[in-house]
């Protein structure tokens, strides 16, 4: 190689690992960016809510008129909504995703549903809250409960889990299934002692996706769940009005006339804040437990 062909080489290289620090140093500023208005925001909320939160708050009655009213019956409808509609997703969501990686055939056909499903994750809300009306109320004429709000957001989230879940089956090593099956595995047992614990990560991060979506949505509980609580702290009918903590939010900052209604939504923001911070660490939980076990 000739020395001007060394001194080429040396400077494309040297332009290269200058180009290489340039974006790196772009990346992490970007992402610290992000991460400090994130915290910035989280902190904004808790910091102007959390000081101020009593006992009294949280399971009080929400008044109309006089101030000092609480979140009671909206957080336990909040938890209890949510709990209904994960338990009718998640497994419906994670059997669509597992059969749409294992067993569905590559045709025409399940391509046009793959679209439909992406397309089902993108579309707003109010629309499945529209959908909930039509059911619910129109159709089976029971009102706007907690029944019709719960089965909605699980409509809301099926999409979701489904594509999810089946990213994460597709996203295992074949040689880990391959493996299996040649240690004399059937395909329900490569399933769920090996797809399934492999795929954990991101199964667990996409129904943590769709819990918190679902602990803070308000336009599907307005449509179907309506704006009003049963005025009872435990009431666990599914017939019964099931306004959430969101909607109570969106309703003392829009039409309640009571004179601490600014107090309110600043402590309700925060308590929404902090308990969609505790269902993502909570549902890590088993995920923790895995890997330890695994180890």
């Amino acid at each position: 190689m000739s020395a001007e062909s060394k001194s080429a080489f040396a400077s494309r290289k040297g332009w290269s690992h200058k180009r290489n620090q340039l974006f790196t140093m772009i990346v992490w500023a970007v992402g610290i960016c992000t991460i400090l208005f994130i915290c910035g925001l989280l902190f904004l909320i808790l910091q102007k809510g959390l000081p101020k939160l009593s006992l009294d708050f949280l399971y009080g009655l929400p008044s109309e008129i006089d101030p000092g009213g609480g979140i009671g019956p909206t957080l336990f409808n909040s938890f209890y909504v949510l709990i209904i509609s994960l338990l009718i997703s998640i497994p419906l969501g994670m059997s669509a995703g597992i059969y749409l990686a294992e067993f569905a055939p590559d045709n025409t056909f399940i391509g046009f549903v793959r679209i439909c499903v992406e397309g089902l994750a993108s579309v707003p809300s109010i629309i499945f809250g529209l959908f909930g009306i039509a059911i619910f109320v129109e159709v089976f004429q029971v009102g706007l409960t907690i029944l019709g709000g719960a089965v909605s957001l699980a409509f809301l989230n099926l999409p979701v889990l489904t594509r999810v879940t089946e990213e994460a089956i597709r996203a295992v090593p074949s040689e880990m299934k391959n493996a299996s099956f040649a240690l004399g595995g059937t395909h329900l047992q490569t399933i769920r002692r090996v797809l399934i614990p492999v795929a954990l990560n991101g199964i667990i991060t996409g129904i943590c996706l769709v819990a918190g979506r679902a602990f803070g949505e308000s336009a599907v509980i307005i449509l179907t769940a309506g704006v009003s609580t049963s005025g009872e702290m435990w009431d666990f009918s599914l017939f019964s009005p099931g306004a959430t903590l969101a909607v109570h939010l969106w309703y003392v900052q829009s039409e309640a006339i009571v004179p601490d209604a600014a107090e309110i939504a600043d402590k309700a923001a925060a308590v929404l804040v902090f308990v969609v911070l505790l269902i993502n660490v909570l549902f890590r939980l088993p995920l923790l437990l895995h890997v330890r076990r695994t180890r």
